[in-house]
């Protein structure tokens, strides 16, 4: 609307980006991922999974639009429509063109039909079909791990290779078809997108922006350091999570400098910035996860850590810069096969988060609830005032980002999500926040944990508090020794009576299995 060089204002914008997220690095601003709780990790991480979903299944069904279906076969179709160029045109009349080609040298449609779509009775239909076999094939050969055919070593690499096997198959029977569905576009030659107006390197300044755009660009950087930052911490904080038992040290601080570099090498060449994408982040460790092998007899498999490596890393870098030697190959991927893997990756990373699991607890019976540590330790209605708190961040975080006029300040949103933490330490103790999300900086995170007790079962004062045995606790005193003398296990059992600020004392019982 302006008339500015949108790569030029672009490029700008990068560059303050990159000095923006150098600066963060100089000053040791990572440590603000402190702050990062599971709830704002929750947040984002799900908006990103259901984006997915939603977009996958939208532009499958947006297919309709370009291979229109004829829902009244019944009734005759109208096609009568000709093509009028002007007096002067180098076209004649009787010259054969589509609508779209007439339109486009300068003639004029006139008929009755003119309006008549042109109908498709099987694309649409089997482009639906293909996202929804991708998407059950994906899923069920995920799943393969987890079956009892076939060694383990055989299951591991069908679970693997899960895509790349549904991506083949589906291929195979589009084009075994021969049906003309929606492919995926790739150029032939290997240059810019559009060499009439742009080379290789996106200038700095040719006079067609002011000079004051560049300054001006500080603004848009500003927000999208924000997004950034968020975006690659918040993936980095839900890696790096105590219960994928990973080995080696954080790299905040590095990442956000390699990401620096790359964000002004990708504006100075016009190609889109890369920072690290949470389903994907989260679809690649997954892949990487160590399942026992040793197991008795009807035991499930255990989780036993993450393959730490640079190899498959290195391997997809290549890979992708390599894919430009492939297009000859990669055009054959029908569209709807790509939107079914989205909906793979999002559904996947969907079914991990902790949120997703308090959801489902909404329509659980108390006796067929599964058996979480939160729900040990605090009770039903507090979990799900907590959940229904974090939904709405979820939908209002959803529903800026939808609204083209508003969009601009997502990432003030998503940094909102850290603020509505802080102010949860009004509404929840910090001993219910301990299991359902994480301490903030600045609270003794021991010493909430030693208060904290399954459902914080409390006992009136007394004296002598060895004579505060439950029945519980007589039931749990037979069976250890029942323990005990089948040489299982040697059970050691440990009492403590803390108070807590009523007054009342609470007993505390540990147990220690040697």
């Amino acid at each position: 609307d302006f008339k500015f060089s949108y790569l030029e204002f672009r490029l700008w914008i990068g560059i303050w980006t990159a000095v923006l997220l150098l600066a963060l690095v100089v000053f040791n601003l990572s440590f603000l991922v402190r702050y990062i709780t599971r709830f704002t990790e929750d947040c984002f991480a799900s908006l990103v999974a259901i984006i997915f979903i939603i977009d996958a299944v939208r532009e499958t069904f947006d297919i309709r639009k370009r291979y229109p279906v004829n829902y009244h076969p019944d009734v005759p179709l109208d096609y009568n429509c000709s093509c009028i160029f002007p007096s002067n045109s180098a076209y004649n009349d009787s010259d054969e063109f589509n609508r779209t080609e007439c339109v486009k040298l300068g003639g004029s449609l006139v008929g009755s039909g003119c309006l008549t779509p042109k109908y498709y009775s099987d694309i649409f239909f089997f482009s639906v079909l293909l996202f929804f076999f991708t998407f059950i094939i994906c899923l069920t050969l995920k799943e393969f791990r987890n079956t009892k055919f076939l060694p383990m070593k055989i299951r591991t690499t069908i679970s693997d290779f899960a895509v790349l096997i549904a991506i083949i198959l589906m291929s195979c029977w589009d084009l075994y078809l021969g049906l003309a569905t929606p492919k995926l576009v790739v150029p032939s030659e290997f240059k810019p997108t559009r060499p009439h107006d742009r080379g290789w390197i996106v200038p700095f300044y040719t006079g067609k922006n002011p000079w004051w755009t560049i300054p001006l660009a500080i603004l848009p950087a500003l927000i999208g350091t924000i997004l950034i930052f968020m975006d690659q911490q918040v993936t980095a904080v839900i890696i790096n999570r105590k219960e994928f038992k990973l080995k080696k040290k954080l790299g905040y601080h590095l990442d956000l400098f390699v990401l620096a570099i790359t964000i002004f090498i990708c504006s100075l060449l016009g190609l889109p910035w890369f920072v690290a994408a949470t389903v994907l982040s989260l679809t690649h460790v997954n892949a990487l996860k160590i399942i026992s092998d040793n197991t008795a007899p009807g035991e499930r498999p255990k989780f036993e850590g993450i393959l730490e490596q640079r190899i498959s890393c290195l391997l997809m870098s290549i890979l992708i810069g390599l894919s430009v030697f492939f297009t000859k190959i990669l055009r054959f991927i029908p569209i709807p096969v790509l939107y079914g893997v989205f909906l793979f990756m999002g559904v996947i990373a969907l079914r991990g988060m902790q949120v997703f699991d308090r959801v489902l607890i909404f329509f659980m019976p108390s006796k067929y609830q599964p058996d979480h540590p939160y729900l040990r330790h605090v009770t039903i209605w507090r979990v799900h005032l907590f959940t229904g708190i974090q939904i709405l961040s979820l939908a209002g975080m959803f529903v800026v980002k939808s609204v083209k006029m508003i969009a601009i300040a997502f990432p003030l949103l998503v940094l909102a999500t850290c603020f509505i933490r802080k102010l949860m330490d009004y509404i929840f103790t910090q001993e219910e926040l301990y299991w359902l999300d994480d301490i903030l900086p600045g609270h003794n995170v021991g010493r909430v944990r030693r208060m904290t007790v399954v459902r914080n079962v409390n006992f009136s004062k007394d004296k002598n508090c060895n004579a505060l045995i439950t029945t519980n606790e007589k039931k749990q005193n037979e069976n250890d020794a029942g323990l005990v003398e089948n040489g299982l296990a040697k059970v050691r059992r440990l009492k403590m009576v803390e108070e807590d600020d009523s007054g009342e004392a609470t007993l505390v019982v540990y147990l220690s299995l040697t």
